[in-house]
């Protein structure tokens, strides 16, 4: 995705139900993490209440990495996520990169499960959905449009394949409108050029060097 792209991007979805459905999404999202009173979450300095979850084909890195970015932009640290993977090789570090399924069978009741699968998730992920779900966890989907994920999900954002919009672009728009409201920048479009500069520029970038 070019910066070009990504300049006019929300310009043409304004006024459209992507926008208002992103923008939605992701108040859902910053709603979940947010630290409220007597509520619990996590340890760690990483991903204290966010668990990001793909199917076993598709690990979404870029959106672990792009939430890191947003948790420090915007002063909430509850965004930087916790990435749970299917697979972890032998001796995988950092830590933060050796979190298996097992992580989510210890989710719990102040801890939020981003699944994001733009194919289908899979009996086993659903299985540790619905457990994680029943551990009182808060249930977030990203996807194709899994109507058995959906279900499982209190708050879905599908990018079905005839939808004209692609997850990853879902993604950018998500990951960036969580942490909007918390920057000090200024109002109007200039804050909003503002912060489509700085997407712009991760959109071409690897992965930050913690991921």
């Amino acid at each position: 995705m070019d910066a070009v792209r990504v300049a006019l991007l929300r310009d043409v979805l304004a006024g459209t139900e992507w926008l208002r459905a992103t923008r939605r999404f992701a108040g859902s999202l910053r709603a979940s993490v947010e630290p409220r009173g007597g509520g619990l979450r996590g340890s760690g300095s990483r991903g204290s209440g966010l668990l990001l979850v793909g199917s076993e084909e598709y690990e979404p890195w870029h959106l672990a990495a792009h939430l890191d970015d947003e948790a420090a932009w915007s002063g909430l640290p509850e965004l930087s996520p916790t990435l749970v993977r299917h697979w972890v090789p032998d001796g995988a570090l950092p830590a933060h990169l050796a979190v298996g399924l097992g992580r989510l069978e210890r989710a719990r009741r102040g801890e939020t499960l981003l699944v994001v699968a733009p194919d289908d998730p899979g009996a086993g992920l659903l299985e540790r959905v619905h457990g994680a779900r029943r551990s009182g966890a808060t249930v977030l989907a990203l996807d194709g449009g899994h109507a058995e994920l959906h279900a499982l999900a209190h708050d879905a954002l599908a990018a079905p394949s005839d939808a004209g919009l692609d997850l990853d672009t879902l993604q950018h728009l998500v990951s960036a409108a969580a942490g909007e409201n918390g920057l000090p920048a200024p109002r109007g479009r200039h804050r909003f050029r503002d912060r489509l500069a700085r997407l712009a520029d991760r959109l071409t970038d690897p992965p930050p060097a913690p991921w």
